[in-house]
């Protein structure tokens, strides 16, 4: 009779899991991630874009240059290659230094373009654009 008394302790000592080794586990992975993530700052460009009455009205000194849905750039009402902006605004800003470059780029015009197009203004020696959609 005593044997079976003592069976029936072990087993009722045996029902529960131990969950402090998962515990440590978890705790050391969540330790292990927090150490290596890497934390990124984005960097960002804050543009502000007047409305198209605006800049048209406010801006009338600018070298225009348009970029159509379709990727079509104007520069002055006619329609030039990328390649050909830079000299298009090198000429006309020899004309007058002191103007600046106004970009109007379609609202669904490609990102890509628009860079390229900045770019390409960069390296012909402006620095001051200014960003519009049409109306």
């Amino acid at each position: 009779m005593r044997l079976h008394r003592h069976r029936q302790r072990a087993e009722e000592s045996s029902h529960g899991i131990d969950l402090a080794p998962m515990l440590d586990f978890v705790l050391n992975l969540l330790i292990f991630f927090i150490i290596t993530a890497v934390f990124v700052k984005e960097f960002g460009l804050m543009v502000n874009r007047p409305s198209g009455v605006t800049a048209a009205a406010g801006e009338a000194g600018s070298i225009p240059i348009g970029i159509h849905a379709n990727g079509d750039i104007y520069v002055s009402g006619r329609v030039v290659d990328l390649r050909a902006v830079r000299a298009n605004v090198e000429r006309l800003h020899a004309v007058n230094p002191k103007n600046g470059v106004l970009i109007l780029a379609d609202s669904t015009a490609k990102t890509g373009v628009v860079v390229d197009v900045v770019d390409q203004v960069h390296l012909g020696g402006i620095y001051d654009i200014t960003f519009s959609t049409p109306d």
